[in-house]
Order: C-alpha cells, then sequence, then structure tokens
C-alpha cells in the first residue's frame, strides 16, 4: 500500500506545489527584481497581503518564465538582501 502523498515525490515536496509566500523586506526585492528584470513594472510588483500568488502570476506573465524560475530569481535576491537590523 502507497501511503506517499501526492504531492511528494521521494519523500520530497514537488516543486509544482512549493506555496509561495513573501518574506523579508518586499519594497527592496522588488526594486532588485526591477535591477535584474527591467520589463518588470511596479503594477507588475505590487504586493497585497494575502494575494502572494496573484503577485507570482504576473511575474511569471511578464517575464514569460516558470513559476519555478521566477520563485527561483526572488529567492536568489533575496538571498542578496542583507537582514535589517
Amino acid at each position: 500500500m502507497n501511503n506517499q502523498n501526492n504531492n511528494t515525490l521521494s519523500g520530497h515536496p514537488s516543486q509544482a506545489s512549493e506555496p509561495f509566500k513573501i518574506t523579508g523586506d518586499w519594497y527592496r526585492q522588488a526594486k532588485a527584481l526591477q535591477q535584474t528584470f527591467p520589463q518588470l513594472t511596479d503594477a507588475d510588483l505590487k504586493f497585497q497581503t494575502g494575494k502572494d500568488e496573484e503577485l507570482l502570476s504576473r511575474m511569471v506573465a511578464r517575464l514569460n518564465q516558470t513559476r519555478d524560475a521566477v520563485m527561483a530569481s526572488i529567492r536568489t535576491v533575496r538571498s542578496g538582501i542583507p537582514a535589517a537590523h
């Protein structure tokens, strides 16, 4: 009997089902993303509480990249921004 959750593969969470959540200073991340991807507009990067997935969908559409690729770009930008003290 297979008790494995449908969202996992070999015990690892599926990238496709990985939830997207804004963490850290989104204003700084958004500015860094605009430097990397000048085609992103302020409207594309507007964050509203509870609408993280809508923000991600706008970025995916504007950048014509996969959800995973956009999430990887956000993680890369996030890791390059020092934490506020």
